[in-house]
């Protein structure tokens, strides 16, 4: 192109302009002090409190340009447990628990019987990625998980072992927190504010599978519901899966009974138990055929 073109760019764009500055040959104490840094390549500048609007933005702006890169036209997100062991591990932790008081041996026998649990989210996942629907050029039903162990990694496995790929929303803890080894790496992406990660589950989601949990799932799960109900987001399928769990440690029936919410906002949600029944539910829904 010459000067003289139209579609030219008159300006330089910032990866040049950054190399302009680390290749000046001027060292002052001007330029070697922070205040001079370029404001988007100063670290300290972008962590400041006064910042966290932007830092907001970036966390909402960086992961939807790579997924619409990546061409995810929507997705298919499993919330539940980072402790429900896999059917190859249920035993060893059963084994593990055998020295521990009446408490921890309950503890690992009810965990190890979830393991069936782990078994259906590799399952529904593998599924759902062999099926490898597209729709106005985008891939759609993308498993998308929360990135870690457990519920999370059965799912990114099941998608990886059906030749898919997969999402990992992962975020940032003060314990030690990795992304498990089947999600996509140019897919696996890392969270400083929950609510932007919450956010991002759900931009995309057209159904979304609930295995047993904890508090991480119940947020997830209730804030869903709750979305749905209040009319914020259009009804989607949500399965749940472990009706034993669940009726256990939530009494749906008795909230409506209670009157705070309503007998109908109990079909919000889908039991279920295999990958198969969850498969048929979301093909009903979206009249796609088995």
């Amino acid at each position: 192109m010459t000067e003289k073109d139209l579609t030219d760019r008159k300006f330089y764009r910032a990866e040049q302009e950054s190399q302009f500055a680390d290749e000046s040959p001027d060292h002052t104490p001007q330029t070697e002090h922070p205040a001079y840094k370029l404001a988007f390549r100063d670290d300290n500048f972008l962590l400041r409190d006064e910042l966290r609007p932007v830092r907001f933005q970036l966390e909402l702006l960086k992961p939807e340009m790579l997924l619409d890169e990546a061409r995810v036209g929507s997705t298919m997100v499993m919330y539940g447990s980072a402790r429900i062991p896999s059917p190859e591990e249920a035993q060893a932790k059963i084994d593990a628990a055998k020295d521990g008081d009446e408490y921890e041996q309950k503890v690992a026998a009810r965990l190890a019987d979830k393991a069936k649990y782990y078994h259906e989210a590799y399952k529904l996942a593998r599924l759902v990625s062999e099926k490898a629907i597209i729709e106005d050029g985008k891939r759609q039903f993308v498993v998308t998980t929360g990135g870690g162990p457990s519920i999370m990694e059965a799912g990114n496995r099941g998608a990886s072992d059906a030749g898919g790929e997969s999402i990992g929303l992962n975020i940032v803890l003060p314990h030690e927190q990795a992304p498990n080894s089947y999600v996509t790496p140019y897919l696996s992406l890392n969270f400083h504010y929950f609510a932007l990660r919450k956010m991002h589950f759900l931009l995309r989601a057209r159904a979304v599978a609930v295995f047993p949990g904890g508090f991480g799932t119940f947020d997830e799960f209730f804030e869903l519901l709750t979305l749905i109900q209040t009319g914020k987001m259009k009804p989607i399928p949500i399965m749940l899966f472990g009706k034993d769990f669940w009726e256990r440690v939530v009494d749906f029936e008795a909230i409506a009974e209670e009157g705070t919410i309503s007998k109908k906002d109990l079909d919000l949600f889908h039991w279920c138990e295999t990958a198969d029944e969850a498969w048929e539910h979301i093909a009903k829904f979206y009249e796609l055929g088995s």
